[in-house]
């Protein structure tokens, strides 16, 4: 079953990512209390990404490290770009791969941005108001 493992929010740019059982989605905004809230998306990136980053390229990432804000276990992320899905209660389309960046790679260690091409996440729209938690399931519409 798809489900999310962890969230993690961020207040302002480059700060450390917080861990947060729950938080809420606003449609067209984000979520609530993160950096990007005015953005009006969220970013997904799979544990299993993070798992073989760590055995194929010897980079240990936590899951705030990725600078994700929603980390997932058990779905295929990349297969949800141009699809409806629910995040818990919220409901998301995927809009784009989340490739990694030389900020993120800036803000943890060289490799990452190699380690985690074609697996860095998703950006999805957030389509309807309602709460994330972990162990939230993960559903196509």
């Amino acid at each position: 079953m798809a489900r999310v493992e962890s969230i993690h929010i961020a207040a302002e740019n480059e700060h450390k990512t917080l861990p947060v059982d729950r938080v809420r989605a606003v449609a067209g905004r984000g979520l609530e209390g993160d950096r990007h809230a005015e953005k009006g998306d969220i970013t997904l990136i799979e544990a299993e990404a993070l798992e073989t980053l760590a055995s194929e390229h010897g980079i240990e990432l936590a899951p705030g490290e990725s600078r994700r804000q929603v980390t997932t276990r058990g779905i295929s992320l990349n297969d949800l770009v141009g699809v409806r899905f629910r995040v818990g209660e919220v409901e998301c389309v995927g809009t784009e791969l989340c490739e990694p960046c030389n900020h993120l790679q800036k803000l943890t260690q060289p490799g990452v941005m190699r380690g985690l091409v074609h697996r860095g996440g998703i950006n999805a729209d957030v389509l309807s108001d309602g709460e994330i938690a972990v162990g939230d399931a993960i559903d196509r519409c």
